[in-house]
């Protein structure tokens, strides 16, 4: 598939970030993707004032879910096509449209479609990640990809937390209403912080450009390699937190929302594994951080599996399963956005959609398996993704796909002084390594 390429791309970055546009992504990443975890800790409220059995209570997660996997399709490439501040800034206005109709949700009929909305508006948070990688200079593009997914993190363990404390001093709909407050202001903070809009890099029409995430996937092993991974992680991940709610509502533990909510700090060291992995991939050391955050991962289902004797048991599982998923997630992120940087909107999209697909399959499956067998059977269910993931590193290592990719360039950015790279001219899209 040959795609149009501008010969004048912007250059290379060599510079830093300033912190604070850093700080202001990780927030802005960290709000965004907040809201997709937000019903996470107010399933059995839900269930209760929507009357959705406890066998059903998984779709509210599932079709968030899926709302993200068609954001990440169809909303996130467009980063490759247009000004990545037009589109961060009009995504976070939608989505502050999005929540509210969620908080004022008069039926499940609206609210399910409020939340689709939230999940395919909220991709936003992926839009940022390929911006701040964008902007980010080569030998530093790992420690900020690790800066702006420990926001992304730091939200996912908040959003439990301000949930349930939230929903308890307000109600479940003040859940919502505030987060359409919060993603308002940081719409217009980012329309000013961010740097003006350069000319994209590809000249694709936008019908074409989930033919070429699909092109560029075929394409490249490693994206495919990752991606699975990412689906088997992510799966693990939301087989946990998708279906934990339900042995902690009850007895014998009977908890608020506030202490549900709270058990996600346990996994606060998620934050810290992405800030780490971020500077080990930088070093060269993403084949071995993969190994050992996925076999982490299996590891933490041990303690998982005696939730309903020890809250200790629970706080261990859940902090070494974050720590293992997070190491993992910002690996694979630095690894598939420098097969090609000039198309990291459309390889970071397409990344997720495998994340977003893991997601959506673990909070199903964990609902319906803990309807059928209870949380004996959803640990099973989880450390099965967990070893699964473990199988496909182990049988894909030979492939040395854990060492950091040429940074890719452009023609211009090689041939900038004769005459012909300087012409508005196609080139086809140039291999890089993976």
């Amino acid at each position: 598939m040959r795609e149009g390429c501008r010969t004048d791309a912007a250059p290379v970055p060599s510079g830093a970030l300033p912190t604070r546009l850093v700080l202001l992504f990780a927030v802005a990443c960290g709000s965004a993707v907040a809201n997709v975890y937000f019903a996470q800790p107010l399933l059995v409220t839900l269930g209760e004032r929507f009357a959705l059995g406890s066998g059903t209570l998984g779709a509210i997660v599932t079709i968030t879910q899926l709302g993200y996997a068609a954001g990440l399709l169809l909303l996130v490439p467009l980063g490759d096509l247009v000004g990545r501040r037009r589109l961060i800034t009009l995504q976070l206005a939608l989505l502050a449209g999005a929540l509210l109709l969620a908080g004022l949700a008069p039926g499940a009929a609206v609210l399910l479609a409020a939340l689709a909305a939230v999940g395919a508006l909220a991709v936003v948070a992926q839009t940022m990640v390929a911006a701040a990688a964008q902007l980010a200079a080569p030998a530093h593009r790992g420690r900020v990809v690790g800066s702006v997914t420990s926001g992304v993190i730091t939200g996912i363990l908040l959003a439990r937390t301000v949930a349930g404390v939230v929903a308890d001093l307000a109600g479940w709909r003040a859940v919502y209403l505030l987060s359409a407050g919060v993603t308002a202001l940081l719409a217009v903070l980012l329309r000013i912080a961010l740097p003006a809009d350069r000319p994209p890099t590809v000249t694709l029409p936008y019908r074409r450009l989930p033919a070429s995430t699909v092109a560029l996937f075929a394409r490249h092993p490693l994206l495919r390699i990752r991606g699975l991974l990412a689906l088997l992680v992510f799966a693990a991940f939301s087989t946990l937190w998708s279906s934990v709610v339900q042995p902690l509502s009850g007895p014998p533990w009977s908890l608020s929302h506030t202490a549900i909510g709270a058990f996600g700090l346990a996994g606060a060291a998620g934050a810290v594994a992405a800030a780490a992995a971020g500077r080990w991939n930088d070093r060269g050391l993403a084949q071995r951080t993969t190994g050992a955050g996925l076999i982490l991962l299996a590891v933490s289902w041990l303690p998982l599996a005696f939730t309903r004797q020890s809250l200790w048991a629970l706080a261990v599982g859940a902090l070494l399963l974050d720590f293992a998923v997070q190491a993992v997630h910002v690996t694979n992120q630095s690894l598939v956005y420098a097969v090609r940087p000039d198309a990291g909107s459309r390889i970071i999209g397409g990344y997720m959609v495998f994340y977003s697909a893991g997601s959506a399959l673990g909070a199903l499956g964990s609902s319906v398996v803990y309807a059928a067998a209870g949380w004996t059977a959803v640990c099973l269910l989880g450390a099965a993704f967990s070893c699964a993931a473990v199988a496909v590193w182990a049988t894909t290592r030979h492939l040395d796909h854990g060492r950091p990719a040429a940074v890719y360039r452009p023609r211009s950015a090689t041939r900038a002084r004769t005459p012909l790279s300087r012409s508005r001219r196609r080139v086809p899209e140039s291999p890089s390594g993976g």
